[in-house]
């Protein structure tokens, strides 16, 4: 009697203490899934690339309990790349984004599902570049969007344990699916924002990315005190290429001056195509002098060359152009940055009228009068 109570009782310990693990692993659950509800709201939330990318990196690991975390992007052309650094993001803050040119080199079978099992160096040391401590098991999920790859998920750990090839995959399969979609959507906002700050014809910035791009230097200028030059290049005689060579041959020659400035430029500064044949230069930390040497081998660059359009027609053009400072020593506190701006655009402005006054095919600098 004694031996059935004793049994009777271990048999109770034993269930207690199963119900008691069951209900922690529950509770484990629900705080994962709550932890990881909260990780798609915060995606799907992220107004731009930098603030998408970022939350991945710095919250998924975290929640997942991973030691490692990149995305492997598909980027043909540098499309993506291009326009991102145009738009002011800084690739180096993010060294566990990565890009690759095209498909073939994710290194996923050719129905695309996902990959777990044993960390493999060859295979997996590009996926993992800063690995922390030594991978052990990865996780290699496909971005897809309407049965598309547009990259990879990689999810790594030291534990050998964490993923393996018998694992089920709904649970990183939804999540890649949440991440495939935002990254979609960012980057196409991305993108569309950047097609309404350049110009369709020659691919530089438009007024309205110049406008905007010279209230933020003002601004840092005068915190860090130093000189923002501005000048205002005009194609002189532009009216009689229409005229003589068709739109089709003044769109050619645009596209050539655009280029050809633009290779004369360091990438701090910008460039920006004001309408027609009118070109602005924005030069960050150059003073006048400094300034007007740039102008100078622009003019000669615009100058010096024959420009060959199609049907092996050649063209020689010269362009004017005035340069104006804004000096970081004046500090300008009194003035309003959006005063300054059009002061300093005025001034260039006024500078670019003298030197077609002139005779054209020069560089004039704005005086004080």
């Amino acid at each position: 009697m004694t031996d059935s109570v004793d049994d009777l009782a271990a048999e109770n310990r034993a269930l207690r203490e199963r119900m008691a693990w069951m209900l922690e692993q529950a509770e484990r659950n629900h705080d994962i899934m709550m932890r990881h509800q909260a990780f798609d709201l915060e995606i799907v939330g992220a107004g731009s690339f930098p603030e998408l990318i970022g939350s991945i990196f710095s919250t998924l690991p975290v929640i997942s309990e991973l030691d490692s975390v990149t995305l492997s992007l598909v980027d043909e052309g540098d499309d993506i790349r291009t326009v991102m650094e145009r738009l002011g993001v800084d690739f180096a803050a993010y060294p566990d984004l990565l890009f690759v040119a095209g498909t073939s080199q994710l290194g996923l079978d050719s129905e695309p599902k996902p990959l777990l099992g044993a960390y493999d160096a060859q295979r997996d040391g590009l996926r993992f570049p800063r690995a922390e401590p030594p991978l052990q098991s990865v996780a290699i999920v496909p971005l897809l969007r309407n049965r598309r790859v547009i990259g990879t998920l990689n999810l790594g750990s030291a534990d050998p344990t964490r993923f393996t090839p018998s694992l089920g995959t709904d649970f990183v399969e939804h999540m890649a699916s949440i991440i495939a979609i935002c990254l979609e959507n960012v980057i196409s906002n991305e993108m569309l924002k950047y097609i309404g700050l350049t110009d369709s014809l020659t691919g530089v910035y438009n007024r309205r990315y110049l406008d905007r791009r010279l209230l933020e230097e003002i601004a840092r200028a005068r915190r860090q005190s130093y000189d923002l030059s501005f000048m205002y290049i005009d194609i002189d005689h532009f009216k009689r290429i229409n005229d003589t060579l068709g739109h089709q041959g003044g769109d050619q020659v645009l596209r050539e001056v655009a280029s050809r400035i633009k290779g004369e430029l360091r990438l701090s500064d910008a460039l920006a195509r004001f309408g027609g044949e009118e070109f602005v230069v924005l030069l960050i930390d150059a003073d006048l002098d400094s300034a007007a040497f740039v102008a100078e081998r622009i003019r000669a660059g615009i100058a010096t060359a024959m420009i060959d359009l199609e049907g092996g027609v050649k063209v020689s053009i010269t362009g004017s152009i005035g340069v104006a400072c804004l000096s970081g020593a004046e500090g300008g506190g009194d003035v309003a940055a959006d005063v300054a701006a059009r002061e300093l655009i005025s001034h260039a402005d006024e500078a670019l009228y003298q030197a077609k006054a002139g005779g054209r095919n020069r560089v004039i600098r704005y005086a004080t009068h």
